[in-house]
């Protein structure tokens, strides 16, 4: 019988997987080249930009982003954050119908955020899940997915996430696609010592943190503690206030407890550059949802640059 020699196999799974993501990448390189050329043509230039998630209009459900497409042309806003939950949504379909949709209205697609982490015995299935994400973000000529965890305890815990982001670092660097790992509250990925566990074992330019304002006071997790020990790997900042230390409950800017402001200056300070993301989800006011999600890009236009 022949031996298995256990290191060559999982190297030649690596390679695999990183083969993969880079199959998955061509069967649209040129239209996502293309249509990065074209929509980024005169964003490249600023190195701090706003932009919306389309959760702050759809909520949690699967809505076709219906909701958004009709309130955030009314917005200041022009760069967006899909919120790809639901198989319809990535689907070619589905992810031409984003594509149009952006075009009529002038908007500008710049993440994917994807369904979470969670591969309790057999983590294939969310590496595959996690490469079509990736995919779909380049179609849309954008270069940031965005992830989050299980339930805290669940779905394999941090360290199914960890082998995970082992398998899709290769691939995302070879298709030049972030990975934006996001905290939140009860999850897998909550504490200061679950990301010093991460970035210690995936040590990559393309894997980084999401880094939810709201959600980490929702943990009791201090922001500015987060900022000093994760600044040059913090790629995303969502921001959103919460209605106290311990609790996270979105509630209007300015209402809540949430030193966005704090953070924002302290990370411009270490040279951020990237989005800094209204996620202000679920809408909580339709009548006055316009009104709210304006006034919120004005409180942030200032760190624009």
């Amino acid at each position: 019988m022949k031996n298995l020699n256990l290191q060559d196999s999982a190297h030649d799974r690596r390679n695999f997987l990183k083969k993969a993501g880079l199959g998955v990448a061509g069967l649209a390189s040129f239209q996502a080249a293309s249509l990065a050329n074209s929509r980024h043509s005169t964003s490249q230039a600023k190195k701090v930009e706003l932009a919306i998630a389309t959760i702050t209009c759809d909520g949690f459900g699967d809505e076709n982003f219906e909701k958004a497409f009709q309130v955030i042309p009314q917005l200041p806003f022009k760069n967006v954050e899909f919120n790809c939950w639901y198989g319809r949504n990535l689907t070619p379909s589905g992810i031409r119908s984003i594509q149009e949709r952006c075009d009529q209205h002038g908007l500008t697609p710049i993440c994917v955020q994807g369904s979470s982490f969670g591969a309790e015995g057999n983590i294939i299935k969310d590496v595959t899940h996690k490469l079509w994400n990736m995919q779909a973000a380049k179609q849309l000529g954008c270069r940031r997915v965005k992830f989050t965890g299980s339930g805290r305890g669940k779905a394999g815990g941090l360290e199914a996430v960890i082998e995970v982001l082992k398998e899709i670092a290769p691939a995302a660097e070879d298709m030049d696609v972030l990975v934006l790992v996001e905290n939140h509250a009860d999850n897998n990925l909550e504490f200061i010592e679950d990301y010093e566990k991460i970035f210690d074992t995936v040590n990559s330019s393309h894997v980084g943190m999401c880094m939810d304002n709201a959600h980490f006071n929702g943990s009791n997790v201090d922001l500015m503690e987060v900022v000093d020990r994760f600044h040059e790997k913090i790629l995303h900042i969502d921001i959103k206030d919460t209605e106290k230390m311990g609790v996270h409950k979105v509630v209007n800017f300015g209402e809540g407890v949430t030193d966005n402001d704090g953070v924002i200056q302290k990370m411009l300070e270490h040279g951020y550059e990237g989005y800094l993301l209204v996620e202000m989800a679920p809408p909580i006011n339709e009548a006055t949802l316009v009104k709210d999600l304006t006034r919120a890009y004005r409180l942030f236009e200032k760190y624009q640059s």
